[in-house]
């Protein structure tokens, strides 16, 4: 279970802490002293669909049995409930759902509905509360609690009998999720994954929690106990669950909204110093990432620090990148066979993962150690790299181009029971039958395999040897145990192969594709690799074409078609790719839609005092219009258009951009300056708002190779930088109506060259590559505030 820290209780009023307190106590108290068990009424009936549903309309169960009927004989239901036959023995809405995790419950024995108007209205005309149970299709922690409690006939009769139950994908609904998970939060609870809520007919919430075991145990009454008071306690008293669910409510205005009352202050160069500061004091410098039981890759702000490190010339903040992404380069939360990083770790040392990969997690990683690579110049950060895009390309691939969500932290075992971990992790037998004892011998002792293991008795690979000790050890040559463990890497991974995989999630979203697309087209213009350029361009052109109307994006694609309202971040993380893919293909069609979907984005979701709203103001609203700005598993979509607004204040010369930037940053002043470590990703924009950008083109001659310079490009860390390279004449010309910049500069003399500007100031126009690294590198002075 992926656990949030606890915020505060919700503390709007004296009133209302008191009330809200004593609430949660009375609900406390009386599962304290109830038996676990479930006395069920005797009119009670489990719900089975079909055949011999008792609630269902001839329709609906129509539409279910053509859907069953679809899936074809090698259907396996999920589910332990099967007729002697092995067809389900229930089966209900979500089997209707495109989405991943909504179909794992579709043979549930509970009444599912999607997320809609019908799962309300019903609880309206039934006077019962609903019960919201949100998660993702690779969550451990939700599959866990589905097979114990949602997939118990006699578990499920008694939510259904007194709830109206439904089942959302917080993936494709990430509005649904933040309202519920910060409603959760602003109760005193912590939040995480599965995220249960229940809520009253009017959409307000009263209660939550994560996961609830199927037995009570020491402070965690069981599902089976908190349904059972909440019904009562609900039955006997309704009104007072609505007075808390509107506090709630309001609470949750004030948290996601904002304050309209605060006043905008500029932030300054000294939040940037005080997140650094912070992040030095919590650092671990042992094992590198924030001191912590667990360690998440993106808790500790690779892209930050080396930014203040260019900033400021503090050793410190480099060394902090340096230490981290060298260990989890090397620890167990990368996969040293597949590539690609695993969720996150659960021990301090990257040993012992949680297993799931996430397509998102792969881009923002892969753009750390491409920032990393070119400050460092370090190979193995390239190694990491080229591992987990290829991974990317290979496993989450999606047919036309675009890539998919996430695999599985689970996979079969050989008694059929899902395991995390299993498919991943290895035994010294396993190694031997697969390598020989020979060889075998040498890839335990680099890849860490012993006969203790870390996960149930086997191990999960990392690499922490020193090639020229364990040579010593084995009395090989180090370039002969390099050789060796290739090939061994090779001959594992056919033989994981061989393994039941862990499943795939197939949705396609623009948020993540997004960033997916920023990491391929860095890594394929920084590492000179146009396998990834391709990659980027046929995401892109997927995206564009199938999941944009006009200038409206739509969030998800799944079986054939898109759908689901887009949101702040799927527009953000897209602008940011195809800003990120012009500047390496230097193709204008990308900046063209860039543009077209920075326009949407300003029409449909700008708040006036400044940033923008999660949702569109055409679409629905789930209690509140959040505006997102503390950054979560990914930065938030504020500061990614924050920082794209910047960028394209700067490429195409129209300071309109820049004021609207500006305005975020101010808007959320002071968020910035008292929790400088919540919002990092605002930080990286403001670094770019102090500095003055470099302008930086190279106009391609017909008399030379532009590889001499590009390449400088390429391997240098400019992080506050726009750039085109373009040929000079027709294509410099036909490009200056979208960068009026590139105006009046050519190739002189017919030779590539190189044009360093700030401010449209420029330094001596160049050819001499050592030249142009220079004038790359030259520091522009400080500045206190934008």
């Amino acid at each position: 279970m992926t656990s949030q820290r606890p915020t505060k209780p919700i503390s709007t009023s004296p009133e209302f802490t008191i009330r809200g307190a004593a609430f949660l106590a009375l609900l406390t108290f009386s599962l304290s002293a109830m038996s676990p068990e479930i006395a069920l009424g005797q009119d009670s009936k489990a719900f089975v669909s079909p055949p011999g549903t008792l609630a269902f309309s001839a329709s609906l169960q129509a539409a279910l049995a053509k859907k069953l009927q679809e899936m074809g004989p090698d259907y396996v239901p999920r589910t332990k409930n099967l007729d002697k036959d092995g067809s389900p023995t229930y089966s209900n809405r979500l089997l209707l759902e495109a989405s991943p995790y909504l179909q794992q419950h579709a043979h549930n024995p509970v009444n599912w509905h999607p997320w809609g108007d019908e799962a309300f209205a019903t609880a309206r005309e039934r006077g019962v509360p609903v019960f919201v149970s949100i998660g993702y299709s690779t969550c451990h922690w939700c599959h866990v609690m589905e097979e114990e409690s949602f997939d118990d006939p006699e578990v499920a009769e008694f939510l259904n009998a007194h709830f109206v139950a439904v089942k959302v994908d917080r993936e494709a609904r990430p509005d649904i999720d933040e309202v519920y998970l910060s409603a959760v939060e602003a109760m005193g609870i912590s939040g995480g994954w599965p995220l249960n809520v229940w809520v009253n007919p009017d959409h307000t919430p009263f209660y939550g929690g994560t996961y609830f075991p199927p037995q009570s145990q020491p402070g965690r009454p069981s599902f089976k106990a908190m349904l059972t008071r909440i019904s009562e306690q609900y039955t006997k008293n309704p009104e007072r669950f609505q007075a808390h669910a509107q506090a709630v409510a309001k609470e949750l205005s004030l948290r996601l909204s904002g304050d309209a009352s605060q006043s905008s202050s500029s932030p300054t160069i000294d939040s940037l110093k005080n997140a650094a500061q912070i992040y030095s004091e919590r650092f671990d410098p042992d094992w590198g990432g924030l001191r912590g039981r667990m360690k998440f890759p993106s808790s500790l702000p690779i892209p930050l620090l080396l930014r203040w490190h260019e900033k400021s010339g503090e050793q410190k903040s480099l060394d902090m990148v340096n230490k981290t992404l060298g260990a989890m380069a090397t620890g167990g939360i990368r996969d040293h066979l597949g590539g690609g990083f695993h969720r996150y770790s659960t021990d301090e040392r990257w040993v012992v993962p949680h297993f799931e990969k996430m397509l998102y997690d792969q881009a923002l990683i892969s753009l750390a150690y491409i920032e990393a690579w070119q400050k460092t110049a370090e190979p193995l950060f390239a190694d990491v790299i080229l591992s987990t895009l290829d991974y990317v390309i290979r496993e989450l691939g999606a047919p036309g181009g675009a890539f998919y969500s996430a695999t599985d932290a689970d996979s079969a075992g050989p008694n059929g029971e899902m395991e995390e971990g299993l498919f991943f992790t290895w035994t010294p037998s396993e190694i031997d039958s697969t390598l020989g004892p020979q060889l075998g011998k040498q890839t335990r002792a680099w890849f860490g395999v012993g006969s203790t293991g870390d996960v149930d008795g086997r191990s999960v690979l990392r690499t922490w040897r020193d090639p020229g000790e364990l040579s010593q050890e084995l009395e090989l040559q180090p370039s002969v145990l390099l050789e060796n463990t290739a090939k061994a890497r090779v001959q594992l991974l056919q033989a994981r192969a061989l393994r039941p995989a862990p499943l795939r999630d197939e949705k396609v979203i623009v948020e993540w594709n997004g960033l997916m697309i920023s990491a391929l087209a860095r890594a394929g213009f920084a590492l000179n690799q146009p396998r990834y350029l391709s990659a980027a361009r046929n995401a892109a052109d997927f995206i564009l074409k199938n999941m944009r109307t006009g200038n409206r994006l739509q969030r998800v694609w799944l079986h054939g078609q898109a759908a689901g309202p887009a949101f702040l971040g799927d527009y953000a993380f897209l602008i940011a790719g195809l800003l990120d893919l012009y500047e390496a293909s230097s193709e204008p069609r990308w900046l063209d839609a860039a543009l077209g979907l920075q326009a949407a984005l300003d029409a449909h979701y700008a708040d006036p005092l400044g940033g923008y709203f999660r949702t569109a103001d055409d679409s629905g609203v789930v209690l509140v219009r959040s505006k997102p700005v503390r950054d979560k598993a990914i930065p938030s979509g504020n500061a990614v258009a924050a920082l794209n607004l910047l960028r394209l204040s700067a490429l195409t010369d129209n300071p309109t951009f820049r004021s609207q930037g500006l305005k975020i940053l101010t808007s959320e002043g002071e968020t910035i300056r008292k929790s400088p470590t919540r919002v990092p990703g605002l930080l990286v924009a403001l670094d770019f708002a102090l500095d003055t950008p470099k302008e930086v083109f190279l106009i391609k001659g017909s008399k030379d190779d532009p590889e001499s310079l590009v390449g400088v490009l390429r391997e240098t860390f400019v992080p506050n930088r726009v750039m085109a390279i373009v040929s000079d004449g027709k294509e410099r010309e036909e490009q200056e109506r979208r960068i009026p910049l590139l105006r009046y500069k050519t190739a002189l003399n017919d030779m590539t060259t190189a044009y360093v500007c700030q401010n449209k100031v420029c330094k001596q126009p160049t050819s001499d590559p050592e030249v142009f690294k220079a004038q790359l590198q030259r520091k522009a002075k400080k500045q206190a505030s934008p």
